[in-house]
């Protein structure tokens, strides 16, 4: 497709013109997915980051102007500029020195760490009361912060498979830890 192709799609796109749209997607989403991959490097998020950059090339195709830079540099300049802005969101703004110099040490005091070696040693003992997958699946999820679709895919189950799986955990090991 050329460039005056892809210009023509954009400006109908603007008109809200869904065929034009569809057609628009069907040409670009691989080259968009691909700077939302690299930037975001996970295969999810970027799907996801990529249907919204898609909603705003609905939203704002009258924005486009045409010029003698190709139409593929607008698109990729959308999807680059939002999948920067997730990874943005991602991490908290960077405390002040003067806030972090007045914060106490995280360090706990002796019996705070021998109650948290107690604690730790009962945690471990209730999850090895768990199946292996469904522990492994509660340690990705709490403890190296997979997403369900990130777990459901390591573990080969359906989605909703591993959010039963991982709530019927926590009921398991919320039972253990009381008794």
């Amino acid at each position: 497709m050329t460039s005056a192709d892809i210009t023509k799609l954009i400006l109908r796109t603007a008109m809200k013109d869904r065929a034009a749209f569809d057609q628009l997607y069907r040409s670009t989403s691989a080259k968009l997915f691909g700077v939302c991959l690299r930037i975001l490097n996970n295969r999810a998020e970027a799907e996801e980051a990529l249907q919204e950059v898609f909603f705003k090339i609905w939203t704002k195709a009258d924005r486009f102007a045409v010029s003698e830079l190709s139409p593929i540099t607008w698109l990729v300049a959308v999807a680059r500029h939002h999948a920067i802005d997730r990874v943005r969101s991602r991490h908290p703004a960077a405390l002040e020195l003067d806030v972090a110099l007045g914060a106490a040490d995280p360090a706990p005091d002796p019996e705070k760490s021998v109650l948290a070696a107690s604690q730790k040693a009962q945690i471990d003992r209730c999850l090895d009361e768990l199946d292996t997958e469904r522990r492994m699946a509660v340690r990705g999820a709490y403890l190296d912060s997979l997403s369900y679709a990130e777990l459901a895919a390591r573990h080969d189950v359906p989605l909703n498979t591993m959010r039963t799986w991982l709530r019927r955990s926590l009921m398991k090991l919320k039972d253990c830890l009381e008794r």
